[in-house]
């Protein structure tokens, strides 16, 4: 399976530039994910991977080819729209047959590559219906098939779930993950939700304003964000932060809220590039990381005793939004005994200090 470059990538339209000297690689049977809010130039991108834009300047190379300039049949690549589109008046054979029939591929092999993809799709009982006759899941099936049988080494998603109810949302999740697995082809997936993004990607771009903010593995995205803005769009709920001030404290450093109280010790977190005392930070911290009880495992902690400002419960998952600093901040309690703390004024929470995210105030950067 090929190779992605983008080298260098300009798009304006008009006077506006969207996407300004763009650098990203998608290695070889990857399964990239482009993930950022609405208008952020992620299916920007792909329509220009595809060559459904033109580039305003740089490169695209497709494996050894460079495809900048070629025709969108030329590039050697499939795509599934939002939109399914469907013909209307064709069967889903019909459907999975029209782009290859264009390719002037032979009977015999396209009905072979329409089986073999019906099957892999469980569609093979829907071959002669039309998409009228078809739910949703089942329209989004064709056109994942009707990508599968040109069997390229390239396939391009642009948010093919964001017209599917919550159920069937996760159903082709997994089917379009477990697709991958067994293909092993490249693909680069658009989508504004995070949760598809962290349970299909095997790398993430998170992009704002046509800039790719942090570039990784799901586990680095969550785990360490580059900047706030990956810190507070990656995770459900957001990363709590609160506003601080860099203090010496003998041979170590501190990060002080002054006007509540707050003092969080430095000395286990990891620097990317040391705070100098007397500097504004922003510290963030996930919900999950917290615990309700003391633990004996080793690692210092620091406590806070909350108020409590109400609780979230849903099935097995919960959560509790506290008071700290000022702000409200989230903390993942146990569902099963989550009624153990409802009627509480506060809640005593303690936090691993070697969890801790340091941001700088002034420009949002990881330090």
């Amino acid at each position: 399976m090929p190779t992605i470059a983008f080298n260098n990538i300009v798009k304006k339209f008009g006077a506006l530039t969207v996407i300004e000297n763009l650098n990203l690689e998608i290695g070889d049977g990857e399964f990239l994910v482009l993930l950022g809010p609405s208008g952020c130039g992620k299916t920007t991108l792909l329509n220009l991977l595809a060559g459904l834009l033109e580039i305003d300047g740089g490169e695209i190379r497709i494996g050894e080819r460079d495809v900048s300039y070629l025709d969108p049949k030329d590039r050697g690549l499939a795509m599934v729209f939002q939109s399914y589109a469907l013909y209307p008046t064709k069967t889903v054979r019909g459907n999975m047959n029209f782009g290859l029939s264009s390719r002037g591929i032979s009977r015999e092999e396209a009905d072979k590559r329409i089986a073999w993809a019906a099957k892999l799709l469980q569609i093979e009982h829907l071959l002669d219906r039309k998409p009228s006759q078809l739910s949703g899941g089942q329209r989004q099936r064709v056109a994942i098939g009707r990508a599968l049988v040109k069997q390229y080494g390239v396939c391009l998603f642009d948010e093919p779930l964001s017209n599917l109810d919550a159920k069937l949302r996760n159903e082709m999740r997994i089917e379009i993950k477990k697709l991958h697995n067994q293909l092993k082809n490249t693909v680069v997936y658009v989508t504004h939700d995070q949760v598809e993004a962290m349970t299909m990607a095997t790398k993430i771009a998170v992009m704002d304003k046509g800039v790719i903010q942090q570039f990784g593995t799901p586990d680095q995205i969550y785990n360490e964000p580059a900047n706030l803005f990956v810190a507070d769009f990656v995770g459900s709920p957001a990363m709590n932060v609160l506003n601080c001030t860099v203090k010496q404290n003998g041979s170590g450093l501190v990060a002080v809220d002054e006007p509540n109280a707050v003092s969080i010790n430095l000395d286990a977190y990891k620097w990317k590039n040391k705070g100098v005392a007397g500097s504004a930070v922003k510290v963030g911290f996930r919900a999950e990381d917290f615990f309700t009880e003391p633990h004996e495992d080793g690692g210092e902690t620091v406590r806070f005793d909350c108020p409590v400002e109400y609780f979230e419960k849903s099935g097995a998952d919960a959560f509790a939004f506290l008071t700290l600093a000022g702000r409200t901040i989230a903390v993942r309690i146990d569902g099963r005994n989550a009624n153990r703390y409802r009627g509480r004024t506060d809640l005593p929470v303690y936090l691993p200090l070697d969890k801790l995210n340091v941001f700088d105030a002034q420009t949002g950067q990881r330090l």
